[in-house]
């Protein structure tokens, strides 16, 4: 089963290292890591996304926890928080307009375009971009692509 866990990181050398080894210790792949400065400048959000049973989350979860440079660890999950991912793709057609057809679909960016060979960006949960890479190789040939792993936010806001 699909987890999404936020931590709440100092801002220290080597408190990420110690969060991946964490969980690379108990044998778990790290699906998507994400991780990045908050509005406090003594802190970052790193999102996980890993792939495992409950309690086996639950225990990696609570050992989290106990890492010195964590300030906060939460298990996002239901409807409590919004997540986003960015792709970046080349893509290349003969047939332009079936490009611009999709981004207008899906409410993406043409960014650069060089007679056939186009830079798309996408913004959207995981699955949109599935979706949306699915319905663009049906319109050309995607050359390379990169997406940034999951970000992710507690919502709606509890008040502290």
């Amino acid at each position: 089963m699909r987890h999404l866990v936020s931590l709440l990181l100092q801002n220290e050398a080597g408190a990420l290292a110690r969060v991946a080894g964490l969980f690379a210790s108990r044998g778990y792949n790290i699906e998507s890591l994400t991780v990045a400065a908050t509005h406090d400048m003594d802190a970052s959000r790193l999102t996980l996304v890993v792939f495992g049973d409950d309690a086996v989350i639950e225990q990696i979860v609570k050992q989290s926890a106990k890492l010195v440079d964590v300030i906060e660890v939460s298990q996002l999950s239901g409807d409590g928080y919004v997540e986003r991912e960015l792709l970046v793709a080349h893509v290349e057609t003969r047939d332009v307009p079936a490009i611009d057809t999709c981004l207008g679909r899906f409410g993406a960016r043409l960014l650069q375009r060089t007679g056939d060979r186009s830079v798309v960006e996408y913004t959207g949960r995981s699955e949109d971009i599935d979706a949306f890479l699915d319905t663009l190789r049906q319109a050309g040939r995607i050359t390379d692509h990169a997406r940034s792993g999951i970000a992710a936010i507690e919502w709606p806001l509890v008040a502290a």
